[in-house]
Parts: C-alpha cells; structure tokens; sequence
C-alpha cells in the first residue's frame, strides 16, 4: 500500500509516526470477536508467528483448534521484527555450552534449522511470494575482547559441527575486527508468509476470532481448561498455548519473576548505494543489525539496534537518532520512510520457555522468552508443541521446559532482574517531582500531578487532553512516557499503554484508569517532560 509519511521539520529524515513497513505493506484479514461461550480441543491465544504456526500444524493434524487474538491478526511483535530466520542468534553457542552442556546446546541448534526447514518447505509447497531468499548471516567484533569471544564461538561452532566460519573482512564498513559466518540461513516478508499460513489453517478447520480479549485461565477441572475471554464468555478445551508473547496467566507459574523485556528500534532506509547482500549483527554494543528487503522495486535497507530494557528509556527518539546517524555513515544520500520498534522477551538462561506451564498444569502451554529472535524460535515452539499435546515423544522437550531451573547461573540473573524491578517499583513510588508548570504542546506527553495524584498526561494533534493514572494494572509499578512510540511503558514487567489508557502489551491486560483534565492548569504540575518529534 505504500504508505505516505510526511515530512519532518526539526528531523527531516525520521517520519512523523512510527510505522512497521512489514504491517504497512500488507493487508490482514478481519475475523469477528468470539461471541459466545465454546469448545474445541485445543484453544491458542496469540495470533503470532508461534499462535498462527500452532493453530495451522494442530488443524493439519486434524485437530478442532481455536485461535483467539485481543487485537488484529498480526498486530503484535511479529509485524514489528527485522525477519532473519537463522539459528545463529548473536553469540550463545559458546554459553549454552557453558550453560546446558554440548548435547543440549547442539539441540538449540538443530531446533531452529528445523524450524527454518520447515519454512522453507511451506514456502516451497504453496509458492508463497514473501520475498524469500537464502542469505549468510554474519556476527561481527568492533572490539578486541569481542573478537576473542567470536573465536570461542567458533571454537563451539567447531564442536557442534556447525556450518560456519570466521570472515576477515565485510563488504560493508562496519569497523569490524573480526566476524563469523553461519550459511544457509534466510530472510522474508514475515506477514505475507504468515498470511498464507492463516489462510491454510483456516482451510483445514481453525476458527479465528479477533478482539477476544483472554484474561484469565480457570484449571479448576485440570483436564478441561477453561480461557475466559473480556466480553464474558469462555472457551473450554481439552489443552491451551498461551502464545501471547508474554504470558499473562500470573496466577500459573508467576513466570513474570522470570522474564524481562527489552525493546530495540528499527529504521526502513533507501539509498542509492548498492547493498551488498547478507544479514549482519554486532557482538558488541551499541548493538546494530542490516540487512534488505525489495520495496518498489528497488531495496529498503532494514536497520535495528539500541536496545534497552522496556521503560527504563524515556527519550526513544535518540534511538532513532544514533540510527540515523549510523545509516548516514553507511550510505550516501538516505532517506528514511519507515521507523519502527519492536519488544522482545528474554528468559534467565535466554532459551526460550515451550511447554506446559508448570508440571501441575499439563494441559496449559507457553512459548515467550524468543529473545529476539521469534521467527525461528517461534516456528520451533509450534512444532514442539504439537507434539507435546498429541502425545508424541520430542528430543527438544527437557531443553525448552519451562520448569526448569539452573541453580548457578540462573539465580544470580534471577537476583539480578528482580532486584532491578524492585528498585523501579520504589522509584515510581517515591520520585522526586521537579515542578514545571505550563500547558503541553502538541504531540507532547508527560509525567504530571493533579490534585496530588501522580498522572500521565497527552495533548494530542488536535489539542485534546488525555490523562490518565500511571499506576500499571499489572503489579503496580508506575508508568514512564516513551515519547517515540506516545505510549506509557512499565519499568517492571514491560506493559505498555496507549496514551489513552489501552494495554499494547502485556502482562497487563486491564487498561488504565482515566482521569479528567482540569480546566484550570495551575490544578498540574509537570514532572516531567518529553518533547514531540517535530
């Protein structure tokens, strides 16, 4: 559809909005929202690349599956992703090594060349045009201590039998040392696959519903789940796969305390410089990642980097800035139609968790913790799982298991992530407020406090205010303004809010009190303040 962005004044590269041109460039089909209370065998909630490929390899099986999705199909971190589909996921052979041993971290490995096999073959069999092409992906060192870890992974590339290699130069100016290839690996237009993948299950029987909010999950009759949705109603079934990216289920295994997120930004360049092909990624930090895609005939070059945790960055628009400047170092005469961001879940020993929840709840699944890299590790989590609900052995099952539990490592990480929620939990609570009264400009977000209450407040294009509490419905953390995406984002667990209260992503799932607007501002005070983009 090739989407328009207007150009802007301050920051004449960077669009206005953030917009993925993987969702840009793609239409999704409507589904209506569940309307009644059913049943099926199988209920998946997330229509995700791991909900789709779940809902579409469990009604090939003939199963009766049911896929819910709180918002539009492919509305979540599947449309937002940079789309490398490879098993070499930065630098973690080595780690896993260290971590699982040498059997387990080969495992890792085949899991995910499984996975791209199997998207290959569905590409293959129903002539999917998605933009696939097979490409080397390449991990590169700007440092000394990185380019002696990047000879440690192919020292475990070496004892996995890995299809890999060091690379002394790039054909790109990267400032790299050093670099190491795996081959064979690929890249794709992640929804138009995933469009055909619906468009298959909903043939061999699924039922999709959209806007079907799940909110809680009753175990009371262990053998016969039951998902209750926020319209009321319920879909019993014989075994659930909770595919929402985070889990939401707290009251199953409070894996919250076991998870944290991330977010990272992503910039659509063009460019008159010739790209020359491959998928690249940094070992080092500030972290960046290219590589290609066709847009109206020519290339857009896809950019990522400068991660953080989720919340813990207020001004996201630097973000985009430091990739700007990166893309301006790179290429001659850019410009930029798409910017982006996407959320990620990362686990304590960053192998995702796929499969039942907690040993007493056999029949509730999950699959989070992709740790950036969903499109491999999303498709091997349907995998698995299908076999997981159909009975049937799986040598990767003891790998992924949710339950398990690393007495060194893990604790410490454990200690780690949760000491840092707390902080950002007494933080939110007992901040310091810098009085700055005023009105806020368009486009132009901020922390505020109206009669006594710490609060969010917007003014949108159009003057009109939106306000609203900023305690998170998650756990109560309080909330910090994300200027770049004009959302409320969580310190603690990373929910994130629209400007007008809506949950984008979970773990919450209740949306945010609103609050009026005085009429009178000498009633607010600024806490802080965010400029808008232009």
């Amino acid at each position: 559809m090739n989407h328009e962005h207007e150009p802007n004044p301050l920051k004449p590269l960077l669009p206005e909005h953030s917009v993925s041109y993987w969702r840009d460039s793609t239409t999704q089909p409507d589904f209506p929202p569940l309307s009644e209370s059913i049943r099926a065998e199988v209920a998946v909630i997330g229509a995700g690349i791991a909900g789709l490929t779940t809902a579409y390899l469990l009604a090939k099986d003939g199963v009766d599956v049911v896929l819910i999705e709180a918002a539009d199909i492919l509305s979540g971190t599947t449309g937002y992703t940079t789309a490398k589909i490879t098993s070499q996921h930065n630098l973690i052979y080595d780690e896993l090594i260290g971590t699982f041993g040498e059997e387990k971290a080969k495992q890792y490995y085949l899991a995910n060349e499984e996975a791209l096999s199997f998207m290959r073959n569905f590409v293959t069999q129903y002539e999917v045009e998605c933009d696939w092409h097979e490409e080397d992906n390449v991990v590169y060192a700007t440092t000394d201590e990185y380019t002696r870890k990047i000879e440690k992974e192919m020292k475990a590339y070496d004892k996995l039998g890995i299809n890999g290699s060091l690379l002394q130069e790039l054909p790109l100016q990267l400032g790299a040392k050093s670099a190491i290839k795996m081959s064979g690996q690929a890249r794709f237009h992640p929804l138009q696959y995933l469009n055909k993948l619906l468009d298959e299950a909903v043939r061999l029987g699924a039922r999709v519903f959209t806007h079907t909010k799940a909110v809680d999950i009753d175990t009371d009759d262990e053998d016969k789940p039951k998902v209750k949705t926020a319209q009321g109603h319920t879909v019993t079934c014989g075994n659930v796969v909770v595919a929402t990216h985070y889990p939401f289920c707290d009251n199953l295994g409070m894996h919250f305390s076991r998870l944290h997120t991330e977010r990272s930004y992503v910039l659509g360049v063009t460019t008159e410089t010739p790209y020359p092909g491959g998928m690249y990624i940094s070992a080092d930090q500030p972290s960046r990642s290219l590589r290609s895609t066709a847009y109206q005939g020519h290339q857009l070059i896809i950019i990522g980097g400068e991660g953080h945790k989720t919340g813990h960055e207020t001004d996201t628009l630097k973000m985009y800035g430091a990739l700007e400047q990166f893309a301006k170092e790179q290429f001659v005469d850019i410009s930029i139609p798409y910017r982006w961001s996407a959320q990620d879940v990362i686990t304590l020993d960053r192998v995702p968790y796929i499969g039942p929840i907690t040993n007493k709840h056999p029949h509730v699944h999950i699959a989070t913790g992709f740790h950036k890299w969903g499109m491999s590790n999303g498709t091997l989590s349907a995998l698995l799982l299908r076999d997981l609900i159909a009975g049937r052995d799986n040598s990767y099952a003891e790998l992924f298991t949710p339950s398990r539990f690393h007495a060194g490592s893990d604790i410490k990480t454990f200690v780690v992530q949760n000491a840092d929620v707390a902080k950002n939990y007494v933080k939110g609570k007992m901040e310091s407020i810098n009085r700055d009264p005023g009105e806020l400009q368009k486009c132009e977000g901020a922390v505020v406090t109206m009669n006594g209450k710490r609060a969010g407040a917007y003014k949108d294009e159009n003057g009109n205010y939106h306000v609203v509490d900023t305690t998170c419905t998650h756990m109560g953390c309080e909330l910090e303004w994300n200027n770049g995406e004009r959302s409320w984002d969580c310190p603690c667990h990373g929910s994130r809010f629209s400007y007008t209260g809506d949950v984008i992503e979970g773990p919450a799932t209740k949306a945010l009190s609103k609050m009026e607007w005085p009429e009178d501002f000498e009633e607010i005070e600024i806490v802080s303040r965010d400029k808008p983009i232009r």
